[in-house]
C-alpha cells in the first residue's frame, strides 16, 4: 500500500516547486544589471515592507560582509541618500505607498533605484533605473492560480534567493575569499 504525504510534505514540496519556478522566471541579465549598479555604488540602501522589507535586510547584511556600505531604510543609522548611492526596493504590486515614495525621493536625490517587483508596469517599476521582475503572486492575489500560498509568500520568498543571487555575483567578482567576508560578519552576537 503506498505511503500518503503528510500535509507537511505537501507543503515543503509546493513551496519547492512554486520557489523555483518563481526564480527561474528571474532574467540573469536583470541580476548582473542590478550587481552593476551596487558595484558601482558608494553606499547602497534596502527598502521594502513586511516580509519583503526582511528578506531585504538580508542583502543589506550580505553587503556588509562583501565590504559595501550598507544601509536599511528607517534604521536610526542610515544617512540621507544621495548621487552615487543605490536603492534596493521590493514590492511585488509596485504600488505600496511607502516604497513608491521612496523610489521618488531616492530618484530626485540622485540614487539609483533597484527594484524588485512581479508587476514591473508598476509605479516603483517605472520608478526604477533598473528593474527585477518575478514572475509571483502579489498580496491581494487571492486567486490561487499564480500561487497557491498565502498572499505574497511567494514574492517574499523569491527576494530573498535574488538578493542571494545578486550578492554571489558580486563577490564571484570581487574573488574575494570567504575567509575575507567572514572578518566583517557579527561577533556580538
Amino acid at each position: 500500500m503506498p505511503v500518503l504525504a503528510t500535509p507537511e510534505q505537501d507543503g515543503l514540496e509546493l513551496v519547492a516547486s512554486e520557489v523555483t519556478a518563481a526564480v527561474r522566471s528571474v532574467d540573469p541579465a536583470a541580476i548582473a544589471a542590478a550587481a552593476d549598479q551596487i558595484e558601482g555604488a558608494n553606499r547602497v540602501f534596502v527598502f521594502g515592507q513586511g516580509r519583503s522589507g526582511i528578506a531585504l535586510r538580508g542583502l543589506a547584511m550580505r553587503l556588509m560582509h562583501l565590504g559595501h556600505s550598507a544601509h536599511v531604510v528607517g534604521d536610526a543609522t542610515a544617512p540621507a541618500i544621495g548621487t552615487g548611492d543605490v536603492l534596493v526596493l521590493a514590492s511585488g504590486s509596485g504600488t505600496t505607498g511607502s516604497v513608491v515614495r521612496a523610489a521618488t525621493a531616492a530618484a530626485e536625490a540622485g540614487a539609483v533605484v533597484v527594484a524588485m517587483t512581479a508587476t514591473a508596469d508598476s509605479p516603483v517599476g517605472r520608478a526604477a533605473a533598473r528593474t527585477i521582475t518575478v514572475a509571483a503572486a502579489v498580496k491581494t492575489d487571492h486567486g490561487g492560480t499564480a500561487s497557491a500560498q498565502y498572499a505574497g509568500s511567494l514574492f517574499e520568498q523569491a527576494v530573498m534567493l535574488v538578493g542571494d543571487a545578486v550578492f554571489h555575483a558580486l563577490w564571484q567578482r570581487s574573488g574575494a575569499a570567504a575567509e575575507e567576508l567572514w572578518t566583517r560578519h557579527a561577533n556580538l552576537e
